[in-house]
Parts: structure tokens; sequence; C-alpha cells
């Protein structure tokens, strides 16, 4: 496949489903291992556990055809036992039925992985970067990018992980916003490690709608859920904003990982509104507009979004990168290269590119998207 002219998804899963059962037993240190993730029976089902505490399942249920027909492989037809995903080479097969060179992955942090004890996280987090780097990325490095976990607990702990991820060769990472208070100045630690690495952060959705609506499968409240859940991210993108992280650290770049697009244009006007009317009297207020700074250093990520060549105009083709979401139920796989013709056919070709392939190959070293 040629990488000029393939796509790229800046936003694709792996989920604790599909993750390698073993993995953090085999590399956790011995004193941890027992307290961190590992898997076990209960009620005949395969179910990860860490801290007593189950965090999800492992492997596709035999007979579960809801969670199969919820799979974008399964959808597909393609048979699984739920580590399809977890597996780089039958990825890589996935991504060549899809028109697709090169992936930015979000492994089961992205959606939650509570780990109460700071040392147990660090090192859980630790094990799951290391992997990311040694056994999966490396299959094919100029294609695979699992993002690494940052710990939470600390700007310390998540700078100096950051920075390790960088020597090792992690070509971006995720925090979770939802458990930290972005608007704390201690946080600059982290914004500062991430200018001198160049190491993109991202906000990847998680948390907060209300606490009566929530994802159940095969229920209304899933899609109701689904159709708010891009919103959830305008509270951390106007903390940086409006707190100053993102001006006082220009060089830092942030993903706003399956955010869509379509609310960002109200949004940046709103935020400019806000800024001119109330600039001269606050505590503090940036010396830069919310809008330029959000085209400056921060890129949106959508799938598929039926009105995205009407808002991409008004943000900048340079801040818009499309997603597959693969494995995921919204995914597009196996029919991406259709899906973005359909959304994005209308706009010049050099936007068309930018969108599908070169924003994220230059953002994350990827080979030339031509």
């Amino acid at each position: 496949m040629d990488p000029s002219r393939a796509i790229y998804s800046c936003d694709d899963h792996l989920d604790l489903r599909a993750v390698p059962p073993g993995l953090w037993q085999a590399r956790l240190p011995r004193d941890l291992a027992d307290r961190g993730p590992h898997v076990v029976g209960r009620d005949g089902e395969s179910v990860w556990v860490c801290e007593g505490r189950v965090l999800g399942g492992s492997g596709l249920p035999k007979g579960n055809v809801l969670l199969k027909n919820l799979s974008a492989i399964g959808r597909a037809g393609i048979e699984d036992d739920g580590f399809r995903a977890g597996d780089p080479k039958l990825r890589l097969e996935d991504m060549d039925r899809d028109g697709l060179w090169a992936s930015v992955i979000y492994g089961p942090a992205a959606l939650g992985f509570p780990i109460g004890d700071p040392v147990l996280q660090d090192a859980t987090y630790a094990v799951w970067n290391d992997w990311a780097v040694e056994e999966f990325n490396a299959v094919a490095p100029d294609r695979l990018c699992v993002l690494a976990f940052l710990p939470n607990h600390s700007p310390e702990a998540a700078a100096g992980e950051l920075e390790r991820c960088a020597r090792i060769g992690h070509r971006g990472a995720i925090v979770d916003i939802f458990d930290i208070d972005l608007g704390d100045p201690s946080w600059d630690r982290l914004w500062a490690a991430a200018e001198d690495t160049g190491i993109p952060i991202s906000f990847h959705l998680k948390g907060g709608t209300s606490p009566k609506l929530s994802y159940e499968m095969g229920k209304w409240k899933s899609a109701a859920f689904a159709s708010v859940l891009p919103l959830q991210l305008d509270e951390p993108l106007a903390t940086m904003i409006f707190s100053g992280a993102l001006e006082r650290h220009p060089r830092l770049t942030l993903v706003l990982a399956e955010s869509g697009i379509g609310w960002l244009p109200y949004f940046l006007s709103r935020m400019d509104l806000e800024w001119r009317a109330l600039k001269d009297k606050l505590d503090y207020a940036t010396a830069t507009a919310p809008s330029e700074l959000f085209r400056r250093q921060v890129l949106a990520t959508f799938e598929e979004e039926e009105l995205a060549a009407r808002f991409i105009p008004l943000l900048g083709a340079d801040c818009c990168m499309w997603a597959s979401d693969y494995p995921h139920t919204d995914s597009t796989f196996p029919n991406s290269l259709d899906a973005i013709e359909e959304a994005l056919g209308s706009l010049p070709e050099g936007d068309r590119r930018k969108i599908s392939a070169r924003n994220c190959a230059r953002l994350y070293g990827f080979p030339d998207a031509g």
C-alpha cells in the first residue's frame, strides 16, 4: 500500500476486552502483580480485576450476539474471539482491508481504567507503555501508534512518565482529564514536558454526562449517551484556554479525541465573545483570543459527521483529523474510503488529504502522506 494515497486514522481503539490476558502479570513486579490488572473467571465469564474491583470483561463471551453485532469487526463478518483488535498482525490485516495506512490507537485508559494506589498506577501504566512500544507498535512502527498512558495522581508523575515515554519511542500520550484539575498551575509541569518532548497530549471522551444517563447496550439510553458524549470536552478545552495553559506553552499541542467538530465553531465564537467582553474585568485573561489559541495548538477528531464539509471551513482544515474509530460501533470500518468521500467529497482535494492523512502523519511522525 502506498502511504501517499492511503488514509490515516487518528483515533482507533484497543479496549480492555482485546488486551492480551497475561500482559500485566507477566511484566509487573511480583509484589504488585496480585493487585494489578489480571483476568479471573467469574459467573462463567473472564473478567479483568484490579485492586479487588472488576474493570471489565476479557475476550468475547461465546454466544453473545449483541456484543458481536456492536463491533465493527463482527458487522464486517470477520471472526473474532474478542482479541483480534489486540493482535497487531491481525489489526494490520484489517487496516489493509480498509485502505488504512496508519492508526493512532487509544488503549483502555481512554475510556476508564481506575487505579487508586499511586505506586500501582505508575507501575501499571509503565507496563502498558513498554508493551505498546516493544510488542505492539514494533510490529509495524510506521503504521501502528498505541498511545502512552500518563499517571494522573500528580503532575510530576505524569511529566516524568511522558519524558520516559519519549525516550523509548512513543509518539503521543493520553491523560485522564476528568480526574484532575486542569486549571491548577501545577500541571504546567506536564505541559512543559510535552513542549520539550514534542509529544502531543490527547484528551479523550470518558465521563462528563449526567449520572441518570449511561451507555446501556441495546437500550435507548445508549443512543442518547452517544449523542451528547462529544460535548463533554467543552469544559476541558475552555479551561486550557482561559486558564492560560495553552498561551503559556505555545509549543504544546492538544488533541480533542472523538470530540466531533460541529459544536466547535459555535463554541469558539462564544469563547471569543466572553473574552472580548470580560478580559479587562477578570483577575487573569489571555492576551490571545481563544479561537486563535485553538487554531494554533488544538486538533479535533471526528468520524462520520454529515455536515463536516460545512463546519471544517469555519475551523480550518489544519485543525481537523478524520478517524475510523475501529472497532467501535460508530466505526466506518471496513468502508472508510466511501465514508470519507461522502463526508468530505465537496472539499478541495488538498483539504481532504490534510484531514484524512497529512495532519495525522505530521503530528505523529508517520511517513509522508502525500
